[in-house]
C-alpha cells in the first residue's frame, strides 16, 4: 500500500510518496526523483511495481507538485541536493537506490556525488550528467531574462498541453494532462526559471571524477525519440558511470516509462533485484 507523508526539511514542507512490505530494511529504500515538471505521482506505474519488495519513496520537491513553492528559494541544482538529503535524513534512508528523471538526474546525482558511500545503485531515465549539453528551446527561453517571464506568464494550460503532445507524440492524454496541470501554478513557474537560469555546465563537469571514481552500479534506460535530451546523452552516461547498461527505448520520448510502462518496469526490476540487500522475490 502507498501512503502520503508530509515531511518539513529545514522549514519547507515536502509530500512525500512511501511504501514496501513490513520486513523491508528500513534503512534501504527506493527513491524516485522527479524532474520538471513533475511529482512523485509520475512515478505509481514503477512505484506500483517495486513496491511488494522493497521500500519505496518519491518525494516532490519545493517548487513542484505538492511541496512549497515559496519566493524566498533559490531553486538552485545544489539546493534541491540538500533537500533530497533532509528528505532521506527524515525518513532514516542510508543505503539509497536511486531512480531519476529530466532534472531529477542532475539534483539526486549531486547528492550521489557527495554521498558515494550511501548510493546501493542508479537507475536513470532520460537523464544523468548532462555533458556537452545544448539547451532545448524552450529552456533556453526560461534562460533568457524577461522574454522567460513572459512566456510564463503568457502560456496557457492548452498551450502547454499543446507542447508536450507535439513533443512527446505517444504519450497517454491523461499524462500529458497531468503534466500540464502541475506546469500551472505560478510558484512552479518561477522555480523553473531559477533552476534553469542557475545552472551551468561546470556543474555538470564537476560531477565526472567524483563518479566516476566511485563506479556505482548503473544503469541508462532512454526513449530515442526525446525531443529535449538527444540520445547521444545516453552514451555520454558511460564518462561519470564506466560500468552502467544502457537500455534504449527505439520511439519512446521523453517520459520513457510513461510511454513503455511494463518494458522500463521489468528492467528495473531485474536491475534492483541485483543490487538490493533483500531476499525478496518478484
Amino acid at each position: 500500500m502507498i501512503s502520503q507523508l508530509q515531511i518539513v526539511v529545514g522549514d519547507v514542507r515536502t509530500p512525500v510518496l512511501v511504501g514496501g512490505p513490513a520486513e523491508a530494511d528500513p534503512a534501504e529504500a527506493v527513491v524516485f526523483v522527479h524532474g520538471n515538471p513533475g511529482s512523485g505521482a509520475d512515478w505509481r506505474p514503477l512505484i506500483d511495481a517495486v513496491a511488494p519488495y522493497a521500500r519505496v519513496i518519491a518525494p516532490d520537491m519545493p517548487g513542484f507538485g505538492g511541496a512549497e513553492m515559496r519566493a524566498d528559494m533559490r531553486y538552485t541544482v545544489a539546493d534541491y541536493a540538500a533537500h533530497l538529503n533532509g528528505v532521506l535524513d527524515a525518513l532514516g534512508v542510508r543505503r539509497v537506490h536511486l531512480v531519476a528523471h529530466d532534472f531529477g538526474g542532475p539534483w539526486a546525482l549531486t547528492w550521489a556525488a557527495a554521498h558515494p558511500d550511501r548510493v546501493a545503485s542508479v537507475s536513470l531515465l532520460n537523464t544523468g550528467v548532462l555533458l556537452d549539453y545544448r539547451w532545448h528551446r524552450v529552456a533556453r527561453v526560461w534562460r533568457t531574462p524577461v522574454i522567460g517571464e513572459l512566456l510564463q506568464l503568457l502560456a496557457s494550460n492548452s498551450t502547454v498541453e499543446a507542447i508536450l503532445s507535439h513533443d512527446s507524440p505517444n504519450l497517454d492524454r491523461r499524462w500529458i494532462r497531468h503534466l500540464a496541470r502541475l506546469a500551472r501554478p505560478w510558484g512552479t513557474r518561477r522555480a523553473i526559471l531559477r533552476l534553469y537560469r542557475s545552472t551551468t555546465q561546470n556543474m555538470m563537469d564537476r560531477l565526472v571524477p567524483s563518479l566516476r571514481a566511485a563506479d556505482l552500479p548503473c544503469q541508462v534506460i532512454w526513449g530515442t525519440g526525446d525531443a529535449y535530451l538527444p540520445t547521444e546523452q545516453a552514451h555520454r552516461q558511460l564518462e561519470p558511470f564506466p560500468s552502467a547498461t544502457l537500455h534504449l527505448v527505439d520511439g519512446a520520448g521523453h517520459w520513457v516509462w510513461l510511454e513503455q510502462p511494463d518494458l522500463v518496469a521489468s528492467r528495473l526490476v531485474a536491475f534492483l533485484k541485483k543490487h538490493l540487500n533483500t531476499n525478496a522475490t518478484v
